[in-house]
């Protein structure tokens, strides 16, 4: 892709477009070996090595993340009153509009995936696409075989919506359980659990698709994902006509 050499520079290195140009006038940006001071030529971002003070840099079109989501903090992009998913990550990405890609609620806690491939959330959030994505959860009254055969039959809400067949698997004493679901609708695991009068306690995202969130990540961390890693969020999605 052809672009200005500022314009990669400042967007490979997250800085503003006359940072990158002061970097570039200091003889500190190298285009396949050779120093470049003019900042209005054109690089091609796939063919040409470019360096900024020895280190290569590469064009990223888009982010994708992987937060786990601490309870208390909101998955939204902004807010008045409280921490959002945006507010964790975005001292790393100062330059890019990021999103969360799916909401937890505020005192749900795990996988959220952020990102500012606007087309990418639009697909794995379709309904038409069936990502699924699973969770634990802790509940104040047992989980019983009915409610498992229920969820695979598909819950009717108390206002009448009736909900894709999901998968629980309770602990063997009911009070923990771990849901699979093919469909995002507010509040969902707290309203179909509701109609069994089964309360949550506490929600946690542990994969969305095959991509699993790692034990390693604490509350508040985050790691870019590869290709790879997005892939396995894909791999399963298939389109209902």
């Amino acid at each position: 892709m052809q672009t200005r050499l500022d314009r990669f520079i400042s967007e490979a290195l997250a800085i503003s477009r006359a940072d990158a140009k002061k970097l570039i006038s200091k003889s500190a940006v190298t285009v396949n070996g050779t120093v470049v001071k003019k900042s209005d030529i054109k690089v091609d971002t796939d063919t040409d090595e470019i360096k900024a003070n020895g280190k290569s840099l590469t064009h990223e079109q888009f982010v994708y993340i992987m937060l786990n989501k601490p309870a208390g903090v909101v998955s939204a992009s902004t807010d008045k009153n409280d921490v959002t998913v945006i507010d964790l990550v975005k001292d790393e990405f100062p330059r890019r509009n990021l999103f969360p890609a799916g909401r937890l609620d505020k005192t749900s806690t795990g996988f959220v995936l952020i990102t500012d491939d606007g087309r990418f959330a639009h697909d794995i959030l379709s309904p038409k696409h069936h990502v699924p994505k699973s969770y634990t959860v802790t509940v104040d009254s047992p989980v019983t075989d009915r409610v498992v055969q229920a969820f695979r039959d598909g819950v009717t809400l108390a206002d009448g919506q009736l909900m894709k067949s999901a998968q629980i698997i309770p602990s063997q004493d009911g009070y923990t359980a771990q849901i699979i679901l093919h469909q995002g609708v507010y509040h969902q695991i707290k309203r179909m659990l509701g109609v069994f009068d089964i309360g949550v306690n506490t929600l946690h995202r542990t994969a969305i698709g095959r991509l699993e969130l790692p034990d390693s990540l604490s509350p508040g961390e985050y790691i870019k994902l590869t290709q790879q890693q997005l892939s396995l969020i894909t791999s399963d999605m298939f389109t209902e006509n």
